[in-house]
């Protein structure tokens, strides 16, 4: 989390989907994530949960289907929702 030094590891393996692992970052981090949209990312949070692809390149968590992210997933960040724009598609 940004402003946070947490070094942690996470098995994605270990969720079903999306709304698990949104879930889990909520309660470790004690932050509300908002609701996603692929035209507006997500809403509702000043926080929006990110990761970098197997090419270096930084997305919004759910722009991509569950499988696709979890085989190209390396890290995962959350970032202020306004260093976070221009994230993903349409954002």
């Amino acid at each position: 989390m940004d402003g946070a030094p947490y070094l942690r590891k996470i098995d994605l393996r270990v969720y079903k989907g999306y709304p698990e692992l949104l879930k889990a970052l909520e309660v470790m981090f004690k932050f509300t994530i908002g609701q996603y949209s692929e035209r507006e990312g997500y809403k509702g949070s000043e926080y929006a949960p990110t990761y970098e692809d197997k090419d270096g390149d930084w997305m919004l968590v759910g722009d991509v289907p569950w499988e696709m992210f979890m085989s190209s997933c390396k890290k995962l960040r959350i970032m202020k929702g306004s260093e976070a724009r221009g994230l993903g598609c349409g954002v």
